[in-house]
């Protein structure tokens, strides 16, 4: 399934992810052009990509297809570099009832927010090197319920070395949907959830999926703010951010436990302005209002 035939100048490929999903097909190089702020499209000649046949998984007909954004050599991003000065940055829209929940990429030396500071709001925390370079990794110190402020310690993934578990302790996602935290932190950390929602008794997720839900009577239930403090960057999420609605009158965390990698999803993400900086190895964070973005 992978490799080239000569003979007909043809080289196959096959990427599969973490939720199961695949694509196959043919490696592709092409010229992309990318709308530009000046007005002129920008074009990068003999961009690598691949034309799939064989798609499955999460894969649907309203989707073109999947922009690689990772530290891996045949990403979108590491293939434009130094053309983009190795700066990206996203934010991703929420969904109602008056917004399509339409996201934007920017790439470029103006994609990121270029002043860190109190009065931007703006905030960074430094990316640190780890294989694989796929993924881009924080240090993720704790985690606040209100005032409550929780010490991330430990990892399961990495028993055995507690500078490797604490430094790049997670990984930053846009591709995972919700935040996943290490089993051992978690105990402690959905029970100072669960003591802090008011209005709500804790029940199961239908669904089986998501660990601490919460169904209200008739009154409107009361949610704690959650912060995360990366290193040098302190989160401040909103609701939205860190609950899901599944109901009318039921809500669950959208962060679950996890005895493999600790990932940061794209719910905890919707909002800001996200800012990956590859040269000084950096992620900001902005809040800000991502339908208004575009």
């Amino acid at each position: 399934e992978r490799g080239c035939d000569e003979s007909k100048n043809v080289c196959k490929y096959r990427y599969s992810y973490g939720d199961q999903s695949f694509t196959k097909g043919d490696v592709a190089t092409e010229t992309i052009s990318i709308n530009s702020a000046s007005g002129a499209p920008a074009s990068f000649p003999g961009t690598v990509f691949g034309c799939g046949y064989d798609n499955g998984g999460t894969f649907d007909e309203t989707g073109s297809g999947i922009i690689g954004l990772g530290g891996g050599q045949l990403s979108l991003i590491s293939q434009l570099g130094s053309s983009i000065s190795n700066k990206f940055s996203y934010c991703l829209s929420h969904k109602s009832s008056t917004t399509n929940g339409t996201s934007v990429i920017n790439l470029g030396t103006n994609s990121i927010p270029s002043g860190i500071n109190k009065a931007s709001h703006v905030i960074s925390t430094p990316l640190v090197e780890k294989e694989p370079k796929t993924y881009y990794y924080l240090t993720l110190e704790a985690i606040s319920v209100g005032k409550t402020k929780i010490p991330y310690t430990g990892s399961s993934y990495y028993p055995n070395n507690d500078d490797v578990s604490m430094k790049g302790n997670i990984i930053i996602d846009s591709g995972t949907t919700l935040t996943l935290l290490e089993s051992g932190f978690y105990d402690g950390f959905g029970a100072a959830v669960e003591e802090a929602v008011t209005g709500a008794k804790r029940v199961s997720d239908p669904q089986g999926l998501l660990s601490h839900c919460f169904r209200s009577g008739s009154a409107e239930i009361g949610l704690p703010e959650i912060t995360m403090h990366f290193t040098g960057a302190d989160v401040r999420l909103s609701p939205l951010n860190a609950f899901v609605k599944v109901s009318e009158d039921m809500v669950c965390m959208s962060m679950i436990p996890t005895t493999e990698v600790a990932i940061y999803g794209n719910f905890a993400q919707v909002d800001f302005l996200v800012g990956y900086d590859l040269e000084t190895r950096t992620v900001s964070f902005q809040r800000m209002d991502c339908t208004n973005t575009i």
